[in-house]
């Protein structure tokens, strides 16, 4: 059955179109997300969800998304969706960061030209039948200091647009590296020495518990008298009551806002302030833009429900299609890897450390680790995915490492997963052979050559003769066929597993039946997504 979509706001019919092209069920109800209880009435029917900013994806709705895999922001804003309670159910929430770049960088410029001239109370004044040209003395960008907050994608195009001005251009980062700021051409500096010598500020950060308020008040009496602020990033980011007083009193000497703390904004202290240019948050809205986003939108949710690629999600690693095609078989592997010890372990868990050898170190080592968490959860959770399993074992105190290292084996790569718990330390290795087939190659030190199958026996004892007798007899007399059947001892008569490969669940009466042999020390049932 091909996977359902449902587009809830206002995107592009060509949106709709790409859905379709790929063969993906698409119900196209551009007003349904304004209505709550009509959403949450039909959401358990999708597969996706394709949103703008009306529709508010909540903990209430999300609850109720039964088969809901993928929620798909057209834009980079995500503040409408509960991204934690999506998270938990294993929903990739996902946006389009890129789509309405240039846009939005485009029109802080504009922002600050139109700030710098005073360009929207002169066109009213010229409008009005006045002619004021003494009144609109404006200020050149020519030399002066742009200080940029937050140098990420929208930040980088204002500096590349700014030094086409003639600015210099100070940024603010604390993710900007040293090299990054060398290529994009930019200074480096710290937040307070942006404060006193900026002469324009433009802010281009996520609304987050570090950046809200980033202008507070403290920090705007901080600023270079005669500064010009403008914010098109997000609302919050500045103290709006703060700044209008600096305005008022000419510390500040102009102001440029696209968006407010509280939005729609029917009032602000910054309204019909003089020399305050205020848009209602028009950052994205060109032409290009939402075709651009709506369009991305559309291939990524398709992408990942026919491909499993995933892009610009909030709360997954991303794959992408390449990666999705050569990492299949080594994500099946992290999630046997994981399936088994969860299986194994009936204690509560530590600690996940991870090694990954050779081939499998140059891989997205996010996304294994993620395959590698959910199988270990899934023993205790089947609704436990990718998505959902690094945030339940952090929730679980489940601390979780990861080490890479070049090929140290006769195997190209290899994960080895060591779980820990108060008791012990449990560990297994598997690879990826030529014919994409997952193996087990180690268990607990020992190593094997091990198929995996669907249902699986595992056993341990000491190396004595017999073994390989009472395993085959006794399966036999329960009418279960061995598929594959392998062995592994540490040393002679030490301690030594076996690991069979059956085409049917074990019964109950064949595992107290190999128990009853006094053999075995350990005899476990395994079942595998296979």
């Amino acid at each position: 059955m091909a996977p359902k979509v449902l587009i809830s706001d206002k995107l592009s019919p060509a949106a709709v179109q790409i859905f379709k092209d790929r063969g993906i069920d698409v119900d196209f109800q551009p007003d349904l997300g304004k209505d709550k209880d009509k959403l949450l009435e039909v959401i358990g029917q999708y597969d996706g969800l394709a949103i703008r900013s009306a529709t508010k994806a909540t903990e209430k709705i999300i609850a109720a998304a039964d088969n809901l895999k993928v929620i798909g922001r057209a834009g980079i804003g995500v503040d409408n969706v509960d991204i934690p309670a999506a998270s938990k159910k294993g929903i990739i929430v996902m946006n389009t960061p890129f789509g309405n770049s240039i846009t939005t960088a485009e029109h802080a410029i504009s922002m600050m030209m139109a700030v710098a001239r005073q360009i929207p109370e002169a066109n009213a004044s010229t409008h009005a039948g006045k002619w004021e040209k003494s009144r609109f003395m404006g200020v050149e960008l020519t030399n002066k200091t742009l200080g940029v907050i937050g140098a990420g994608n929208i930040g980088s195009i204002v500096i590349d647009r700014a030094h086409g001005l003639r600015m210099k251009v100070v940024a603010y980062d604390p993710f900007l590296s040293e090299d990054r700021a060398v290529d994009i051409g930019v200074e480096k500096v710290e937040l307070d020495e942006l404060l006193t010598r900026a002469d324009f500020i433009t802010m281009h950060v996520p609304l987050t518990d570090q950046t809200k308020n980033i202008l507070s008040r403290e920090n705007i009496a901080k600023l270079k008298k005669g500064v010009r602020i403008v914010n098109c990033a997000r609302g919050g980011l500045v103290d709006e009551a703060a700044l209008a007083e600096a305005l008022k009193s000419g510390h500040v000497a102009g102001a440029a806002f696209d968006v407010f703390a509280v939005e729609p904004a029917t009032e602000s202290p910054l309204f019909n302030l003089p020399n305050v240019v205020v848009t209602p948050h028009l950052g994205a809205a060109t032409t290009e833009a939402q075709e651009n986003v709506a369009l991305q939108v559309a291939e990524q949710m398709s992408d990942y429900l026919l491909t499993g690629a995933v892009q610009n999600a909030l709360n997954m690693p991303s794959v992408t299609a390449e990666e999705a095609k050569v990492m299949g078989p080594w994500i099946k592997l992290s999630g046997h890897l994981g399936n088994f010890i969860g299986q194994m372990t009936d204690e509560p868990i530590k600690a996940i450390n991870i090694l990954f050898d050779g081939e499998a170190s140059e891989m997205n080592l996010k996304a294994l680790t993620a395959a590698t968490v959910a199988g270990i959860m899934k023993c205790g959770n089947p609704d436990v995915n990718m998505v959902s399993a690094p945030v339940i074992a952090k929730e679980r105190g489940i601390k979780i490492s990861t080490t890479k290292q070049d090929q140290s084996g006769a195997f190209e790569g290899y994960i080895k997963v060591t779980v820990v718990t108060e008791k012990r330390e449990r560990s297994i290795a598997g690879t990826v052979f030529s014919d994409g087939k997952p193996r087990f190659i180690q268990i607990k030190g020992i190593n094997i050559d091990a198929e995996i199958g669907a249902h699986m026996l595992y056993t341990t004892n000491e190396d004595v003769p017999g073994i390989i007798g009472a395993l085959g007899t006794t399966m036999g007399s329960h009418d279960v066929n061995i598929a594959n059947f392998t062995l592994g001892r540490s040393t002679a008569k030490g301690e030594a597993i076996a690991l069979l490969y059956v085409d049917e669940p074990v019964p109950s009466a064949a595992i107290k039946a190999l128990e009853d042999t006094g053999l075995f020390k350990q005899v476990k049932p395994l079942t595998f997504a296979v």
